[in-house]
């Protein structure tokens, strides 16, 4: 009789036991992942590799109660009905969780690419959205299918769905297309100041479902479709060199000396560039005398930002430096004078 009972305990103890061990290792794996992508992180080389190990954050634990269910399974006197249900059911959860490992590393690995090679698609939000509805619809096809369900009719009534969807849906379906092109064409990035033909400017924030976000300088938001973006014409400031030129214009007197007016200017102009945050500090300015106005020999200054915002700070210092230079050396600005000739014979 003792016998008996201790076989029983140890048939009733031995799947719970499993069922512990595993589910504990489960944890111990996971942790220690954890514990080694944070000490990487702040390697130089290893670090941009940590989201592999991030991308298992919760998948080792749900593989680890899979396992340790498909492992005491047999041990337990279940129906066969039941037994295959909770078969299938594993095998679901099972690839459910594969499927989501996938899509963190796709699109973490997409991300630290674009970070690492500038000249690659930049991350948005709908390339975001884009891969993983591809890696999930790849997912669910290979679930259904494993549990027995045959896809091939599946796939017909989804591609003739499609063309009704497509049908109702053009102008959203126009503006996910304009999206794709948006990313794939790689004239517009996430970060780039741009200006459109309409007159709206600012950095892009983010590409999305439909439309485009962009903040300019005085932190407004500004929501274009895609469409208006990829069909009409615009200017990147930043799409191969953020640094750009810096024309400013400037007036003076037909009695100015133009050899001191070039030396002065280009000195100030050298020294804003280097002593102002913005100013491409290795440039050497240079100036071009344009023509004789009415009132002014008209000359423009060259100077080199860092990027296109750089341009309101620079120019302010520029001159307000080269105003106050100007008067101390008596360079005068022109500005329209009138000259009134009044006839003495008229009373």
């Amino acid at each position: 009789m003792d016998s008996l009972n201790i076989t029983l305990i140890i048939r009733l103890l031995t799947p719970l036991l499993i069922f512990t061990v595993i589910i504990i290792a489960g944890l111990i794996v996971e942790n220690r992942l954890k514990k080694i992508a944070t000490s990487i992180e702040t390697r130089q080389k290893l670090g941009q590799y940590s989201f592999v190990l991030k991308s298992f954050n919760g998948i080792i634990f749900i593989w680890s109660i899979v396992s340790a269910i498909a492992l005491i399974l047999p041990m337990i006197d279940l129906p066969n009905s039941l037994n295959n249900l909770i078969e299938t059911i594993l095998v679901v959860v099972a690839l459910a969780a594969a499927t989501i490992l996938a899509s963190r590393l796709a699109v973490s690995t997409i991300q630290a690419y674009s970070i690492k090679n500038e000249s690659t698609v930049s991350l948005s939000s709908l390339f975001e959205y884009l891969t993983k509805v591809l890696i999930f619809s790849t997912g669910f096809l290979i679930i259904i299918q494993s549990i027995g369900i045959e896809i091939t009719a599946l796939i017909t009534a989804f591609g003739v769905g499609s063309l009704s969807i497509g049908l109702a849906f053009q102008n959203t379906l126009s503006n996910l297309i304009s999206g794709v092109n948006i990313i794939l064409a790689r004239k517009i990035r996430v970060g780039d100041y741009i200006r459109i033909k309409q007159g709206e400017e600012g950095y892009v924030i983010d590409v999305e479902l439909r439309y485009t976000i962009v903040k300019d300088i005085y932190n407004n938001i500004t929501v274009m479709p895609n469409s208006q973006v990829i069909n009409g014409s615009f200017k990147n400031y930043t799409l191969e060199d953020p640094s750009m030129l810096l024309p400013i214009e400037i007036g003076i007197s037909y009695d100015s000396n133009l050899e001191k007016v070039e030396q002065i200017t280009l000195q100030i102009a050298k020294n804003i560039l280097e002593t102002i945050e913005g100013g491409n500090k290795e440039y050497q300015p240079f100036m071009r005398y344009e023509k004789f106005d009415q009132f002014a020999i008209k000359f423009t200054v060259y100077l080199k930002i860092n990027e296109y915002f750089d341009r309101l700070i620079i120019t302010h210092e520029f001159i307000k430096k080269l105003y106050q230079t100007y008067q101390q050396e008596n360079i005068k600005i022109a500005y329209p004078i009138t000259n009134n000739f009044l006839n003495p014979e008229i009373t």
